[in-house]
């Protein structure tokens, strides 16, 4: 059985890769930055996927599930994180928190 060409597997995964970049770094919005930054980590892990079934080894889905990990550890840290910063400044605005004090 004949899977995705990885020309294309890795075209796509450069796409989503652009397109998480673009909306973290465009995205005021912490959440959106958050959701931003998980299509990045999706984009990398297919990206292993897609190598790794190329040359017949499972280390590309290895990398994607240590790929998961990280990324619900971000989820985890990230969302309290939010959370914290909504309760102080009553917005999620990135720009309204250079107002933070050490």
């Amino acid at each position: 059985m004949n899977g995705i060409p990885m020309e294309q597997g890795l075209l796509l995964s450069a796409m989503l890769f652009v397109l998480g970049l673009i909306g973290v770094l465009v995205r005021r919005n912490l959440i959106m930055m958050l959701m931003s930054l998980e299509v990045v980590l999706n984009a990398t892990g297919l990206a292993f996927v897609v190598a790794g079934s190329r040359w017949g080894d499972a280390d590309g889905q290895i990398m994607f599930l240590l790929i998961l990990t990280l990324a619900a550890a971000e989820v985890g840290v990230g969302l309290g994180l939010t959370l914290q910063v909504f309760r102080r400044f009553h917005t999620l605005d990135a720009d309204s928190l250079n107002e933070m004090k050490g």
